[in-house]
């Protein structure tokens, strides 16, 4: 589920200073025309529930933008933040909340404010069919039912811990998984009847899972912040990207996966 990156150094400075805040090393604002005539490699560190939107997003921005080369290192937020920390190269972090960011900025590893450019709800992912019949959170208490969760530090897993909450429903999951693909993995290998994974996923693996929606899920809303790391090697590319995303050739893309705007 993860792809190895090379490129980059790592940051120093700023902190987070609040989502709404406008990056002052990014090349557009939100909507705006994306930024094109970049070359040279960017490396971008993204959660694991971007992979498939930011990988076409990537491929937009190099059509659009030759000699350039975009290489993604998807992951768990969590993971990608200590990798950044501890001087991993990357030109750009784009997280699946606004905690994994801050901890990239409390060490002083980025450039500017992050910006949020995208939020994402949580749905049951099931088996097709429905074997198990699940019609909301409570049914994955039930006796026989496997479920597969992220790990709490993980936002899917903090936003599973919050929807869970609020439904007052416990449960004791059979695994714990670092990034949603992961916890999506294991129902599409069989090993669990349901999982709770971003509607983003579950659409991108329409082919292999049913899902199922549940009002607790909006209660539990995961926003999606990006920022330029300080040192990026490529910092015009990097700011370009960042203006990518959010423009309205990204946020298409977005949309199309499932995404709500910030």
């Amino acid at each position: 589920m993860r792809r190895a990156v090379l490129a980059g150094f790592m940051a120093v400075a700023a902190g987070l200073t609040g989502l709404a805040g406008c990056d002052d090393v990014t090349a557009t604002d939100a909507g705006g025309a994306p930024s094109a005539g970049v070359t040279g490699a960017v490396t971008v560190f993204a959660a694991a529930s971007l992979t498939e939107s930011f990988t076409k997003i990537g491929q937009a921005f190099e059509a659009d933008n030759p000699g350039s080369k975009v290489t993604f290192n998807f992951a768990g937020s969590p993971a990608l933040a200590t990798q950044i920390n501890q001087g991993a190269p990357a030109d750009v972090f784009a997280a699946a909340a606004p905690a994994n960011v801050k901890t990239v900025t409390d060490a002083g590893n980025a450039a500017g404010d992050p910006v949020p450019f995208a939020r994402n709800q949580l749905v049951i992912a099931v088996a097709p069919g429905n074997p198990k019949g699940v019609k909301g959170l409570a049914d994955l208490a039930r006796p026989g039912v496997k479920v597969a969760l992220c790990a709490e530090q993980v936002p899917c897993g903090a936003a599973a811990k919050t929807a869970l909450g609020a439904a007052n429903v416990r449960l004791t999951p059979v695994t714990l998984e670092q990034d949603v693909k992961a916890a999506l993995a294991k129902l599409t290998l069989g090993e669990v009847d349901a999982a709770l994974v971003y509607r983003t996923d579950a659409r991108a693996a329409a082919r292999d899972v049913d899902d199922v929606e549940f009002p607790e899920s909006a209660g539990a809303i995961n926003t999606y912040p990006i920022v330029v790391l300080k040192q990026a090697p490529n910092a015009a590319g990097a700011r370009a990207f960042v203006a990518y995303v959010r423009s309205d050739k990204g946020r298409a893309v977005l949309t199309d996966a499932g995404f709500q705007t910030p």
